[in-house]
């Protein structure tokens, strides 16, 4: 059986053209403490004959895999060589949010972002992607997009497949729309190009033992329902949040945009023969984008223009074709039988339960809304102390599923519509796929190590239109023990990004109304270097100033000063 994705429409002007298949892309991998990523644009040739725009990073597509050792110090230097504005953030990784690369922290062209962090995560595949609020899916839909490996001693003592690109391969699952020049459409419902690690039709030729393949559902909408041919079974190790405690035997994973998957395969007996990795996409229930019908009522599909002209939508397709030869001289032969031990966080120990609300105002096309609200770059939605142990509660009141993803923690899925979850769902894990119709998810997370009172975190759908619509919010964690001041209550409703900076950056005061009367710029030694009167609701600076901490004075107009602190880099 062939893939859709061998033919291809990318409008009524373009002619359908059929491929051969291709051997799998493997990107390059970098490995150490210091890394370097320049973002760059260049083209890529996708179809014979066609040349496309693509953006990448050390590259025209793409991005190199980054491979990290667990309690590492690690300094990534981001250089955006782009026209665009972007952000770099770092997708299922346990950071301070000075480094989470979210929305305020904006990469201007030719400007460098050198982010430096301990590798605090488990071993586990995350990944990297822009994060700029409403140019997010152009940004990664046009090609910028990379794996992080992280290793530590508990996955080191076990016998696993780690030979990168030899049995240990990266896998990340796109799906793109082409508009009638041969350029990436972003926001087209006709995403009729199936690509992996950016290669259409592909190939991979594996050894005859046990592979493991680690996958990234990197697409911008299109849910997964992965298995392979004959509905042979595989084995579930790990899932976004690192290896679970025993591999899960399984013919069917579900995996929704921004899930990752570490799953083990036996070829140990199919040298000589071919095997190929499929999404069951009929078996995919509704309400869930990918299905045939992805709103709870045929109605909602109608809405979507272009869905059901797409020919991957609620049908089985190929995704890899597998070609099995000799082992390697020293292959796994084994699966273990049971991997490491959890920290299992229990109901009844959460300080506080917070609830989301998913909701829309023009039914399945979106804006979507989240407790009422679309996002604002000014407004904290949650304000959470350091330490807290919580659960959220998320109820889905749209016709279509969304994927919830929340930075700074991974987190264990307590219930889904009330049920225990699937031993597949039970390990942890920074996206959950919540049912549309009212359905609802409830996990539990702790929140350590980081607290920031000017630098929020994200939580927000990772269907990339929709984040890109405004279904995102923002949480500040505070850490109690420092903060003392009597004006923190208003201080936390301005904000400053990016924070760090090179010397350009924004001091929002949106929701402290008229009462500004003035932005001044403190150097440490207490020297005003900049003072702005009368100033408007968003503010930019910008100003050479040597690397260091400055304070930002804000003066009400009742004589009170809120001080916010920028870094200077």
């Amino acid at each position: 059986m062939k893939p859709i994705s061998t033919l291809i429409v990318m409008s009524s002007l373009f002619t359908t053209v059929a491929i051969a298949q291709n051997p799998l892309a493997i990107p390059p991998s970098l490995s150490g403490t210091n890394f370097n990523l320049t973002l760059q644009e260049g083209t890529t040739d996708f179809y014979l004959g066609v040349t496309t725009n693509t953006m990448g990073a050390n590259g025209s597509l793409l991005g190199p895999t980054l491979i990290l050792q667990k309690d590492d110090f690690i300094s990534i230097s981001v250089d955006n060589q782009l026209q665009d504005t972007t952000t770099i953030h770092w997708h299922g990784m346990h950071v301070a949010p000075e480094n989470d690369g979210g929305p305020h922290s904006i990469i201007p062209p030719n400007s460098i972002w050198n982010p430096q962090f301990t590798v605090m995560d488990q071993a586990g595949i995350n990944w990297y992607h822009p994060h700029l609020h409403m140019q997010t899916n152009k940004h990664v839909s046009k090609g910028i997009a990379g794996l992080i490996i992280v290793k530590d001693a508990d996955e080191a003592a076990l016998t696993l497949p780690r030979d990168y690109g030899v049995d240990d391969f990266p896998i990340v699952i796109q799906t793109k729309g082409f508009d009638s020049n041969g350029q990436i459409e972003w926001m087209s419902e006709l995403d009729t190009s199936l690509m992996v690690n950016g290669t259409i039709d592909p190939y991979l030729d594996a050894p005859a033992q046990v592979v493991r393949l680690r996958i990234l559902n990197g697409s911008s909408q299109r849910v997964y329902k992965l298995g392979f041919t004959n509905d042979m079974a595989f084995e579930l190790i790990g899932t976004d949040g690192g290896l679970l405690e025993a591999p899960v035997n399984l013919t069917r994973y579900q995996m929704a945009p921004g899930q990752r998957a570490d799953i083990l395969v036996d070829l140990s007996s199919l040298q000589g023969q071919s095997l190929q990795l499929l999404s069951y996409s009929s078996e995919i229930g509704n309400a869930i984008y990918g299905s045939s019908q992805p709103g709870i009522m045929p109605q909602h599909t109608n809405n979507l223009v272009g869905y059901t002209s797409n020919p991957l939508n609620g049908t089985n397709f190929v995704i890899l074709d597998l070609n099995i030869g000799a082992p390697t001289a020293a292959p796994v032969t084994t699966i273990p039988s049971t991997l490491i031990t959890q920290n299992i966080l229990a109901e009844g120990t959460e300080d506080i339960t917070r609830s989301l609300t998913f909701s829309t105002q023009q039914n399945i096309v979106g804006p979507f809304l989240i407790n009422g609200s679309t996002f604002d770059m000014g407004t904290i939605n949650e304000t959470i102390p350091l330490g807290n142990r919580e659960i959220w509660s998320l109820t889905n009141q749209t016709p279509i599923a969304h994927p919830f993803h929340i930075h700074d923690v991974q987190f264990r899925i307590l219930d889904i519509n009330g049920n225990p979850p699937p031993p597949e769902l039970q390990g942890l894990n920074d996206v959950v796929l919540v049912p549309g119709g009212m359905g609802n998810i409830r996990f539990i997370t702790e929140f350590l190590d980081f607290a920031n009172d000017t630098i929020p975190y994200m939580y927000h759908c990772h269907m990339l239109t929709h984040e890109d619509q405004g279904m995102m919010g923002q949480f500040i964690v505070t850490d109690p023990n420092n903060d003392l001041s009597e004006n923190n209550g208003l201080e936390r409703k301005i904000l400053v990004y990016p924070n760090p900076s090179a010397g350009d950056f924004h001091v929002d005061i949106s929701n402290l109304g008229d009462e500004v009367t003035e932005i001044s710029i403190i150097s440490s030694a207490g020297i005003k270097i900049k003072t702005v009167e009368s100033p408007s609701h968003i503010t930019e600076f910008n100003v050479n100033l040597d690397t260091g901490i400055y304070f930002i004075n804000i003066q009400l107009s009742n004589g009170q000063i809120l001080t916010k602190k920028v870094v200077i880099e």
